[in-house]
């Protein structure tokens, strides 16, 4: 199974996950998702693959999300802006997101993953 662990450096919550993919034995490929950030065709792909809506897939924690008021806009935008904007910014997107041939998990909950893993 090809994993790919898409992630920051920087983020706390990302150095759990792959604390915890690490201990477990699992190999991944990693990516960092400020150096290398999400296509609008990627994260349209993960977005149908993951069942979430697309809203799950912003870092609405982050500095930009916060300075863009997209908080009060989201709602009034389409699919297609909303993709636009996740596109534009690696540190847009929630992390880490965890991709595997099965599943597109976003965040990490220690569950969640135990179960794609079982």
């Amino acid at each position: 199974m090809a994993i790919n662990f898409i992630c920051y450096s920087k983020c706390s919550t990302c150095k759990k996950a792959k604390k915890w993919l690490i201990e477990n034995g699992i190999e991944f490929d990693e990516r960092d998702i400020v150096i290398n950030k999400p296509t609008a065709d990627e994260l349209k792909l993960w977005i149908e693959k993951s069942n979430l809506s697309i809203k799950k897939f912003f870092n609405t924690s982050g500095v930009l999300y916060r300075e863009m008021g997209l908080k009060d806009k989201i709602n009034d935008m389409s699919f297609d802006e909303q993709i636009e904007i996740l596109s534009s910014d690696g540190k847009m997107v929630k992390r880490p997101i965890l991709i595997t041939d099965n599943n597109v998990l976003v965040g990490f909950k220690e569950k969640e993953w135990e179960e794609v893993f079982k």
